[in-house]
């Protein structure tokens, strides 16, 4: 069996290159590689479907068809050209979409994959569109839904043309209500995505989500190779290397690694500590900046869109004279940030999920696989994930209640390590996740779709959608 992973936007390699310097990379990229890896070792064979790029900003994702290094005979990286070389943000990549999909059909002939398995908006609209010409079924991973963003960025009558004219959510919301109708299946990572993102009125009349032949729940899991709590994981370099960034290796700290996205709120981390005096007294601050060896000198190294985020929190530090309990760590791959929350674990420290809506959130899986404590954002995934007592809650938009929360883990991290070490090892390894996709594709193979879509007729008018949606805000 082959099967084909859609995913446009995501720009795949060996190296993991830039995977938190950009909105558009991040999870999402760890998450198909990973079950492409997981589906590789099962003996299936795997194309990772995305778009060329030759821009000198953006090296590494030239190369036509390669790996990641492991399993060459069963997973491939399948680079196409469409929308011109120079790296594009997913934005601006819908008018090309189709021509995506052209070249698909172009790479394989008349010896498409068994089954494809679709990931976000336009990884969807792109199994539509392959779906109308071939008869091709696939699943739908939405990993985040444009109406929830539009929410978080508080869209209204008054801002929505500026907005719009930015993220383009008339055809993200179209090309995600499309992907839901003519999946064989919706997969999501909790049954509160499900039922929260999925129940959105702008998605009203493309799905139910209380329609259980529609969907199937299964988690995302971690590299357990990588992220574990074993010490010779790691090799001396890379202990070298994490050390030195650390300012005080005998202290238990909190621990903040996620890309610099407004959305993350890691400001709120700092805001706990100074409203907290006991938490101070209890801990240090390590926030992870991928990119920067020292942040003060450096800030113009960074996106702008970076620099807005990470400005304000290096003012907040400075104006409250926090900057000696803070380390800054420069993390550039898996296992040194593996190695990182191991060292950080053995302190007694907390890793802090702070952000305003997280729809899964592998971080926190991650950190607790390596030793850490987990106190993260009760909006999302994690309330899911962690409801069973491996981890602490807490309201992100409330620095006084991460305060609480991260004491309240500072205090039980052992406990919290035990639970948390056991859920992974039962529930969110990818073993576990590829081994549900692949049920759910044998599945689907055996009662296949007969009809095809027909997008010209069939694809709703999202504007308008949109336009009655905030008409009903005000």
């Amino acid at each position: 069996m082959k099967v084909a992973f859609l995913n446009p936007q995501g720009n795949f390699d060996r190296e993991d290159s830039y995977l938190t310097e950009h909105p558009d990379f991040g999870g999402q990229l760890v998450y198909v590689k990973e079950v492409a890896l997981a589906l590789g070792r099962a003996g299936i064979e795997v194309d990772i479907l995305t778009r060329q790029i030759d821009d000198p900003e953006w090296r590494g994702f030239s190369k036509s068809v390669d790996d990641f290094g492991e399993l060459e005979d069963k997973v491939r990286i399948i680079r196409l050209p469409f929308g011109g070389a120079a790296f594009l943000p997913k934005e601006a990549l819908w008018p090309h979409l189709p021509e995506f999909v052209d070249q698909i059909m172009s790479f394989y002939g008349d010896d498409l994959p068994d089954y494809c398995t679709a990931h976000y908006a336009d990884g969807g609209y792109s199994a539509c569109l392959l779906r109308e010409r071939s008869g091709l079924g696939f699943t739908f991973t939405g990993h985040s839904l444009g109406a929830q963003k539009m929410d978080k960025l508080g869209v209204n009558l008054a801002n929505w043309n500026a907005i719009e004219a930015r993220f383009r959510f008339s055809r993200r919301i179209a090309a995600e209500r499309l992907s839901m109708q003519w999946a064989d299946t919706v997969i999501t990572s909790t049954h509160e995505e499900r039922m929260e993102q999925y129940g959105h009125r702008l998605y009203e009349s493309a799905i139910t989500p209380g329609d259980d032949a529609r969907f199937r729940v299964i988690p995302p899991g971690i590299n357990t190779v990588i992220f574990n709590q074993g010490e010779a994981t790691d090799d001396d370099k890379t202990r070298e290397i994490v050390s030195r960034q650390i300012n005080h290796p005998d202290t238990p700290h909190v621990v903040v690694s996620s890309r610099l996205d407004g959305k993350k709120n890691i400001a709120a981390v700092v805001e706990a500590f100074i409203h907290s005096r006991a938490l101070r007294e209890r801990a240090r601050l390590a926030l992870f900046v991928r990119g920067l060896d020292d942040p003060w000198s450096q800030l113009d190294l960074l996106r702008g869109d970076e620099r807005e985020v990470l400005r304000p929190i290096l003012d907040l530090i400075e104006a409250n004279n926090l900057r000696s309990s803070v380390s800054f760590l420069n993390i550039g791959s898996q296992r040194q940030l593996a190695c990182a929350y191991r060292q950080f674990g053995r302190m007694g420290s907390v890793f802090a999920l702070p952000s305003l809506f997280e729809p899964f959130g592998l971080a926190p899986i991650e950190a607790a696989a390596c030793g850490l404590a987990v106190a993260a954002t009760k909006n999302g995934g994690p309330s899911e994930i962690f409801a069973g007592g491996a981890g602490i809650l807490f309201d992100p938009e409330h620095p006084a209640d991460i305060a609480r929360a991260l004491l309240e883990a500072l205090g039980a991290q052992a406990s919290l390590v035990r639970r948390s070490t056991e859920l992974v090892r039962t529930r969110y390894t990818w073993e576990q996740t590829a081994e549900r996709y692949l049920d759910q594709i044998k599945a689907n193979l055996r009662t296949p779709m007969t009809q095809r879509p027909d997008l010209g007729r069939d694809e709703p008018d999202a504007s308008r959608l949109i336009s009655a949606y905030l008409g009903s805000l005000n």
